[in-house]
């Protein structure tokens, strides 16, 4: 697994190369200190995966992702940032990251890139615990564009929240049998594969 790393404090680059490459099954291609830099890198050093801070000088993290995804949408990227601001974890599921967990939980950042790299999403403790929050502040969107029914849209919106169907069945007076037919349509509808996916594609479309 190649990984580049991209943070503003040069000294945690040299750390979290160490880090990672403690593990035989990970690479560090490269480093770089900002937003422009891993634009720059990225292109010329194709890692599987972009290991990135957001708060940076210059260019932050989510600008320079948002950039690299719509220039290679298969891009993988993981943010690894100190912050867990609300609009920053908004802006980063929107953009279509793979990631985004916080630095404090470290033991934490090999085996999230090693579930990025088989092409799953990971979100930390700390960050899946305020997407309920998040959802009860966002302004959803019609998705008339997707062909998705009010009672679809209802029903993505408690599987973002963290429902299980057994939940969302008594939520919306159906039977569990009903919520499974639905969310496999659902899934069907949007080619996506699971419902971590689609609560990532409630995020990205509200």
């Amino acid at each position: 697994m190649r990984v580049l790393v991209v943070d503003d404090d040069k000294l945690i680059c040299v750390s979290l190369k160490s880090i990672l490459e403690s593990d035989s099954d990970v690479t560090v291609v490269g480093t770089g200190n900002d937003g422009r830099e891993a634009i720059k890198l990225y292109q010329i050093l194709k890692p599987d995966i972009l290991l990135m801070d957001i708060r940076m000088k210059d260019m932050t993290g989510l600008e320079a992702a948002e950039a690299i995804l719509k220039s290679d949408k298969n891009a993988k990227v993981l943010f690894l940032t100190t912050f867990a601001d609300d609009e920053y974890i908004i802006k980063a599921l929107k953009i279509g990251v793979h990631g985004y967990i916080l630095k404090q939980d470290f033991e934490s950042i090999i085996p999230s890139l090693k579930a990025v790299n088989i092409g799953q999403f990971v979100f930390g403790e700390d960050i899946v615990n305020k997407i309920p929050a998040l959802l009860n502040k966002a302004t959803k969107s019609s998705f008339t564009d997707f062909d998705i029914s009010e009672k679809e849209i209802e029903m993505i919106s408690l599987v973002a929240e963290g429902l299980n169907n057994k939940e969302i069945a008594l939520k919306l007076f159906l039977s569990e049998g009903t919520v499974r037919n639905y969310l496999s349509i659902i899934l069907e509808k949007l080619s996506l594969r699971d419902r971590t996916q689609l609560a990532i594609f409630y995020f990205k479309n509200l």
